[in-house]
């Protein structure tokens, strides 16, 4: 019998650098060849976009959290790449599933080692969790889902620790330690890390079979709203608009991420968590599935339909008419599966 195929899955609060982490992976690990399945909440998927490395196979999983109700897309996206394994047209040695940030990924390794044909042919290889070093703080009291995926991590990054003085680091390894005791921590600056420290699989005190089927998901107070933008944008215009909301809700809105087209002859990437917008990346080209320029943003406490409507009364100023993508009214199982 064949060895079974390792899954390793890299979970994170919204914004903690999972996407960083796991492009520098896939660019710095050596003798793998990997498939990436990509899950992200709304129509407009940001993060697959940014993932550069040309060899593996990108798969992009957008119909809600893989924790909750979109674990069947994930099941037949996994059979899908197993049948192009075997089938020899697409050949790998390695899963990574990155979750969105409101993921808990117990559920997710439920599914996989329960799952009868699932199980025959995939292992759980390591649950990675991207700890955002300047904001974990906050989002342990704030985020139960940000202790969930800490909990469930063999490995745990500590993104941005460029950023931060040797004190700050310390205090939040004993908070990530108070929570996590038994996981392996390291350090990413810049979004880069230690590959090979982090994919090694390691003996567990416990197998991942501990976890427990999902639970029924329940309502919460986190919601998503996108937009596209058919025209070009001002870019100091917009920026003006984003600096304003933020300045009055940063600590509500999770995650705003997008596309843009400025006018030069490839987009933006925007990204930013609460009050923090990281500096834009100027990609090399438009995705081929980009057409226009898209925004998305997901909220905790705010009516997006305010959100909406002020980007309708800036839309004079900023330069493109704006429409509403996709609106999701309290996301299901994202706090409380």
């Amino acid at each position: 019998m064949n060895a079974k195929i390792p899954i390793t899955i890299i979970t994170g609060c919204l914004g903690s650098g999972k996407t960083t982490v796991l492009n520098y992976l896939l660019q710095n690990a050596e003798h793998e060849r990997f498939a990436v399945v990509v899950n992200e909440f709304g129509k407009a998927g940001v993060d697959h976009h940014l993932l550069s490395s040309s060899e593996e196979k990108i798969s992009l999983v957008n119909s809600g959290c893989v924790c909750c109700n979109a674990r069947e897309d994930l099941e037949e996206e996994l059979k899908q790449l197993l049948f192009a394994h075997e089938q020899q047209t697409n050949i790998f040695d390695h899963i990574i599933i990155e979750t969105t940030g409101l993921a808990d990924p117990s559920p997710i390794v439920y599914t996989i080692l329960h799952h009868p044909m699932l199980s025959n042919h995939f292992s759980i290889n390591l649950i990675i969790t991207t700890v955002d070093i300047q904001n974990a703080s906050i989002q342990v009291k704030r985020s139960p889902e940000f202790v969930k995926q800490l909990s469930a991590s063999d490995r745990v990054v500590l993104t941005k620790a460029d950023l931060v003085n040797e004190e700050e680091k310390m205090r939040i390894q004993t908070l990530v330690q108070s929570i996590q005791p038994v996981a392996h921590v390291v350090e990413a600056h810049n979004g880069k890390t230690d590959t090979e420290a982090l994919l090694q699989p390691l003996e567990r005190a416990h197998p991942h079979s501990f976890f427990s089927a999902p639970a029924e998901p329940a309502a919460s107070s986190v919601q998503s709203i996108s937009f596209t933008f058919d025209q070009r944008i001002d870019w100091t215009a917009f920026t003006l608009w984003l600096s304003m909301l933020l300045h009055a809700h940063g600590e509500n809105v999770l995650r705003v991420k997008g596309l843009l087209n400025t006018g030069e002859d490839f987009p933006v990437s925007l990204n930013g968590v609460q009050h923090l917008i990281h500096p834009p990346e100027h990609l090399q080209e438009w995705p081929e599935d980009a057409v226009d320029s898209y925004l998305v943003f997901i909220l905790r406490d705010i009516n997006p339909q305010l959100i909406q409507q002020s980007l309708s009364v800036f839309q004079r100023y900023i330069g493109s008419d704006v429409e509403l993508l996709e609106y999701r009214e309290q996301i299901e199982g994202s706090l409380n599966n």
